[in-house]
């Protein structure tokens, strides 16, 4: 009787995966099973859980000593997904089930008590890496990732409900058929909350996020309560281009590794996070004792809404700065560290004030000018520096507010208006690039400015202090408003519009 068996399985490295093989001895000596390796405490439970799942599915678990290793054995393994894969070796390896029909499977699944295989986090990772892995022939996972594996060409991939039916098949009882390949509509969906239609007057901010939206811009919001600033803000994935199939997957993917992937279906909309004031740093940048990615990770390629931005601590803040400039985020911990995607759009929206009312012409401000002075300053100028939109966002008249809708532009329009502006910095930079990842080279090849520009900007540099980042990012903005009006140069006109949102900066550090 065989007494030794292998079956392939994968771990997480963040977003990457890596391949695992489950060995399994079964010899001589007191009835026991031993899971090394370096499992977590959810592995080690993988035990109790593969006994009640082998006995009720109709095998038997060998009254032996069962040994199960997990190799490589420098690799932190965690979470439930080991359990098929450890019950399907102990069968191998005492022979109920075939090894050889393992041969070259990738096998991950948690199993309920009754055998039941239930879906783990990251299949979609595993099931795109094992493309690179020549001795991965075929992928067994639970029928509740089916969705999100199918995603996946080029690799045959089984979806399977229950232990029974995985021993029934091995002993070729039942055939599985591999899952079709699907693809995705082409089209995205948007989800966003709501029409720019539906957001009374505000032009000036609706024009400073139509910025935004064209060249990838950071926003910062200031005005009263009720003024319109955080409907502004989640009516701004609904101006953003669609994403494209590889922009889908990589959303997808991250939202998969956290166990966040509802119904393993692909992702076709720009996510919009929108976390809470008292979020910690781990939860907003991503982290953890098994780092895990945080939610500017999973605001990847749509928007990031921070409301009330200086309730937030100040360390939580100040962890912004990093990924704001790379885009991405890299978790470290003694066991090494995994990097995270984190291209996002912040908008960020903040009360003038404590109370919210300073300046506005109806309401009184009851704060002391030192109340305010250590409000605005919880911000620091570092990450100010780095919001390329600065924009006042007054009290809505009654006028205005009881208005005609049908004279404002739906967010499908101004989408229209953002998706030429980025085909021509897509035609200009490459693909999937925007006029706010433009290297200084690039900068100074697209964004020359003739004398009158030049004069223009030298005078802005001294009145608002500007440092070296925010003259770059006065420049990428411009090119982003020139693209918007279709001018392969950059003028002094957009030079004026691309500078007045610095000014509100320049109050702010001031």
């Amino acid at each position: 009787m065989k007494q030794l068996s292998k079956v392939i399985s994968a771990a997480l490295a963040g977003l990457e995966a890596l391949p695992v093989e489950v060995e399994v001895d079964i010899g001589a000596g007191l009835p026991a099973l031993t899971v090394v390796g370096l499992p977590d405490k959810a592995v080690e439970e993988a035990k109790e859980r593969v006994r009640s799942a082998v006995r009720n599915s109709g095998a038997i678990i060998p009254n032996r000593r069962i040994t199960i290793n997990l190799a490589p054995a420098d690799i932190k393994k965690e979470g439930p997904s080991y359990d098929l894969p450890m019950a399907i070796g102990i069968l191998a390896a005492d022979g109920q089930v075939p090894g050889g029909f393992f041969d070259g499977m990738l096998l991950i699944g948690e199993l309920a008590l009754d055998g039941i295989v239930r879906p783990v986090s990251g299949v979609l990772s595993i099931a795109l890496a094992t493309r690179r892995w020549p001795e991965v022939k075929a992928i067994m996972v639970p029928s509740g990732n089916a969705g999100e594996a199918a995603l996946v060409r080029g690799v045959p991939i089984y979806a399977v409900k229950d232990l029974r039916e995985v021993i029934r098949a091995a002993r070729g009882e039942i055939s599985i058929k591999p899952l079709e390949h699907r693809v995705p509509d082409a089209e995205a969906m948007q989800n966003a909350d709501f029409d720019f239609a539906e957001v009374k007057d505000q032009a000036n901010a609706k024009r400073a996020l139509e910025i935004a939206a064209a060249g990838h811009h950071n926003v910062l919001m200031s005005g009263p309560p009720g003024s319109g600033k955080t409907m502004l803000a989640r009516a701004l994935s609904g101006i953003l281009p669609p994403l494209s199939l590889e922009e889908m997957l990589e959303v997808t993917q991250l939202y998969s590794v956290t166990g966040a992937l509802r119904g393993g279906k692909l992702i076709h909309h720009r996510p919009f996070r929108s976390p809470h004031h008292t979020t910690s740093s781990v939860a907003l940048v991503g982290g953890g004792t098994v780092p895990k990615p945080g939610e500017i990770s999973l605001a990847h390629k749509g928007v990031l809404f921070l409301d009330e931005f200086p309730e937030y601590p100040r360390s939580v803040l100040e962890a912004l700065r990093q990924p704001l400039e790379d885009r991405v985020v890299t978790v470290s911990r003694a066991q090494g560290s995994v990097t995270f995607p984190a291209d996002f759009v912040l908008v960020a929206s903040q009360n003038p004030c404590p109370c919210g009312y300073l300046g506005d012409p109806v309401k009184n401000c009851i704060c002391s000018p030192y109340q305010v002075q250590k409000y605005q300053k919880r911000v620091s100028g570092p990450l100010l520096d780095r919001i390329d939109l600065h924009v006042e966002v007054p009290r809505i008249k009654y006028d205005k507010m009881v208005g005609d809708d049908d004279k404002l532009e739906s967010s499908e329009t101004v989408r229209r208006r953002v998706a030429a502006a980025r085909a021509r910095q897509a035609e200009r930079l490459g693909a999937a690039r925007t006029s706010s990842q433009m290297t200084n080279a690039e900068i100074k090849k697209y964004c020359a400015v003739d004398s009158a520009g030049d004069q223009l900007l030298r005078r802005a540099v001294d009145t608002l202090n500007l440092s070296g980042r925010g003259y770059t990012r006065v420049l990428k903005l411009a090119r982003t408003i020139a693209d918007l009006s279709a001018s392969d140069r950059v003028t002094t006109d957009h030079l004026a519009e691309a500078l007045q949102y610095r000014t509100q900066s320049n109050k702010e550090n001031g």
